[in-house]
């Protein structure tokens, strides 16, 4: 199973889309909300060089934005 972390803010629509996705599909991930915490924040600049969410680590991937195709790529839905 991969290791998935979303960093997300509360008002991000594409977040809360991402999420639904992920329950609907029962990936389980781990959540960073960039807007309380800094560490967080600055872990996202770091590995991909840009402030936009959502950003969705699947293992070492990184996909910016919620791009489901992607993501059912590198999680292997159908």
């Amino acid at each position: 199973m991969a290791n998935v972390t979303i960093y997300t803010t509360p008002s991000c629509v594409y977040c809360k889309m991402a999420k639904e996705f992920f329950k609907e599909n029962k990936i389980e991930y781990s959540e960073k909300d960039i807007a309380e915490d800094d560490s967080a924040k600055e872990e996202m600049v770091e590995k991909t060089g840009q402030m936009g969410v959502p950003v969705i680590m699947v293992d070492d991937e990184s996909v910016i934005g919620f791009d489901k195709e992607r993501l059912s790529e590198l999680l292997s839905i159908s």
